[in-house]
């Protein structure tokens, strides 16, 4: 019989930080929807999940475990606690692909909130590939995946230099600033990297360099009040939509 020793719950708990995922190779998904999306694209090294769940989801995992509600919630990161905690392996990193399409480059992202509703906005728009800068969080940290749900099976992110990237890029580059052109007004193209930056400073100077077709999101009415800013998240939402909406199919 399978035991949840004091040695590995501290192990799984330490999935909160970055080093923790790197020592184990692993990172952590809760709850029927995100984990049922992740086993399609990831391999499942643990599943803790109630007998109900296991007897109406097919899983394959090295060790998958009838957990009583009193487990789960020894695990659980949810102030609910979910039917299901899963640990996949964070696979190996492969070399950025070749361009095709729309892709998203996030420039020194810190929230992970944000990162997995990014994630999310471009799995439902059809991005496949996102680029992101070496000191964008993680998009395996708990928070980041939790909040993309499900959407790491679809969506592929690279960390790569940003400027080297889009140095070698030779497509319409886009960035959203407060003194850029109206995007509903301009025209956007079906291809082409859509920069999207920090949630305080936006795209940084070095970036913005490469950035040759700038956009604004401009608030409505003209002229009243509002907030600052868009939620970095909420603005990707809007600026795919925007993309997506020109399209002829």
């Amino acid at each position: 019989m399978f035991q949840l020793t004091n040695r590995l719950i501290k192990e799984l708990g330490s999935l909160d930080e970055a080093k923790g995922r790197r020592r184990t190779g692993l990172f952590v998904a809760e709850g029927g929807k995100c984990v049922g999306e992740l086993l399609k694209a990831f391999h499942a090294r643990y599943i803790f999940a109630r007998s109900e769940w296991l007897a109406e989801n097919e899983v394959q995992a090295d060790e998958t475990v009838e957990a009583t509600p009193a487990m789960l919630r020894q695990l659980t990161r949810l102030q609910a606690t979910p039917p299901v905690i899963a640990y996949f392996d964070i696979p190996e990193d492969t070399p950025v692909p070749g361009h095709k399409g729309l892709v998203v480059a996030l420039d020194r992202i810190q929230d992970p909130g944000n990162m997995g509703t990014i994630l999310r906005c471009c799995d439902w728009m059809g991005v496949d590939t996102v680029i992101a800068s070496p000191d964008t969080v993680d998009c395996f940290n708990p928070k980041a995946v939790q909040a993309a749900m499900g959407a790491l099976a679809h969506v592929k992110v690279y960390y790569t230099e940003l400027c080297r990237y889009l140095d070698g890029f030779s497509g319409p580059v886009y960035g959203t600033f407060l003194d850029g052109e109206n995007i509903y007004r301009e025209p956007l193209s079906e291809s082409g990297v859509i920069v999207m930056g920090n949630e305080g400073q936006g795209i940084s100077a070095e970036v913005e360099k490469f950035v040759d077709r700038r956009l604004y999101i401009p608030p409505y009415p003209a002229g009243s009040t509002h907030v600052e800013s868009l939620n970095v998240g909420m603005a990707t939402a809007i600026t795919l939509s925007q993309f997506r909406s020109r399209m002829k199919n």
